[in-house]
């Protein structure tokens, strides 16, 4: 039970977070660091997945494996 608590409370303290500084902010607001840097690209590569997994009910949209809606 005592290695239990030792584990459980080293975990929780892996978890705490750390205010991010005026300074640190402009990189944490790179274009790298965005969910969707380029989002004609991310546009495209839901439309290739989409018309390829179609057949299979792809993310929504119905249609055939040739991309069409």
């Amino acid at each position: 039970m005592k290695y239990v608590m030792l584990i459980l409370s080293l975990t929780l303290t892996a978890c705490s977070t750390a205010p991010v500084d005026s300074w640190e902010r402009g990189d944490l607001a790179r274009t790298a660091m965005q969910w969707e840097p380029d989002p004609m690209e991310s546009a495209m590569r839901s439309h290739i997945y989409n018309a390829k997994e179609a057949a299979s009910g792809g993310v929504g949209t119905g249609g055939g494996g040739c991309g069409c809606y």
